[in-house]
């Protein structure tokens, strides 16, 4: 004979559905950083200086992470300098230009859909670096997110410039890495204060760099000051606050399917102020994307675990009763 006591089961359930709500909150909290990336690509079109993408990434880095620092005043310690110094690097110093070479040589759509490719890096490095093994379900969910991409690549207007295609590939290796470096140590410090540190080192190793390569700014306009005041607040301080909250709080491969938020939205500004292409293929791909940004996540996953659990539970309760 089989008994289960109904407040059992109902404690449990009500246990799991606290900690989807949890997790659906880190992730959407999380998804602020890529719809807010997915921008860049616009932006850089319409309002900032032609041919500048040195400056573009020092000026994003640079004065948002010394406003950081001295809201936080907080440096680093012992090993964290050369640590704070590789994450600045990867996530900023090269991370930033590359990103910036991409925007500037390729259409916006198709920059921002290269994007996407990063969960795969992400889960690679992942799994290498900290023994996180995405599992089948977002191994599917990062295949259905490629399909998605590359349904939005596909007739995406403009040529296939080399270098902007290389850009966009190197910047999410780099990224990739720096994310999973995030998860391998665990910061001694808030996650604003960690920011801080990889937006100063970025913007500092970038300064003459830009200065060597590009030369003395150029005269900023008001569209200029406006959209690095946009890159600044929302594209860089506040998103890598929410992205690096996410990182410490949700698996690294579920946070990079996240990612996929980025192509969707910079797809659907091109469409909607530049008039880029989009056909069903396009809206197909959409669909995809998004499908496989839900289904790889740990909320959607443990709905469909704890789905699972009450029905096989309910059978084998009518099981019993029946026996009984």
């Amino acid at each position: 004979m089989v008994s289960l006591h109904p407040f059992t089961i109902s404690s449990r359930e009500g246990i799991l559905v606290s900690m989807e709500t949890t997790t659906w909150r880190a992730a959407l909290l999380t998804a602020f950083a890529p719809a807010a990336w997915g921008t860049t690509y616009l932006v850089t079109e319409r309002m900032l200086p032609p041919d500048r993408p040195l400056l573009s990434a020092t000026l994003r880095a640079l004065p948002t992470g010394l406003v950081l620092l001295a809201v936080t005043r907080r440096l680093p310690r012992g090993d964290w300098w050369w640590r704070a110094a590789l994450l600045g690097l990867c996530n900023i110093g090269l991370f930033f230009p590359l990103l910036f070479l991409a925007a500037y040589r390729l259409p916006g759509g198709l920059a921002s859909t290269l994007q996407a490719t990063s969960p795969l890096a992400v889960m690679a490095f992942a799994a290498l670096l900290i023994g996180e093994r995405a599992g089948t379900a977002r191994l599917v969910a990062a295949g259905v997110g490629v399909v998605g991409v590359a349904l939005l690549v596909l007739r995406s207007p403009g040529h296939l410039d080399a270098l902007g295609l290389a850009g966009a590939f190197g910047s999410v290796v780099v990224s990739a890495l720096g994310f999973v470096l995030i998860k391998r140590w665990t910061p001694p410090v808030d996650m604003l204060t960690l920011v801080s540190w990889q937006l100063v080192v970025g913007g500092l190793a970038l300064v003459p760099v830009a200065l060597l390569v590009e030369g003395a700014p150029p005269h900023l306009d008001a569209p200029a000051l406006g959209g690095y005041l946009w890159l600044m607040v929302a594209g860089t301080g506040l998103a890598y606050w929410c992205w690096f909250t996410g990182l410490r709080a949700m698996p690294a491969g579920a946070v990079s399917l996240i990612g996929l938020v980025n192509p969707v939205v910079g797809t659907t500004l091109g469409v909607a102020i530049v008039g880029e292409a989009f056909g069903p293929l396009q809206a197909l791909g959409v669909l995809l994307v998004l499908g496989g940004v839900l289904a790889g996540q740990p909320g959607t996953l443990a709905w469909v675990r704890r789905s699972v659990t009450v029905r096989r539970t309910a059978a084998a309760s009518t099981a019993g009763e029946c026996r009984a």
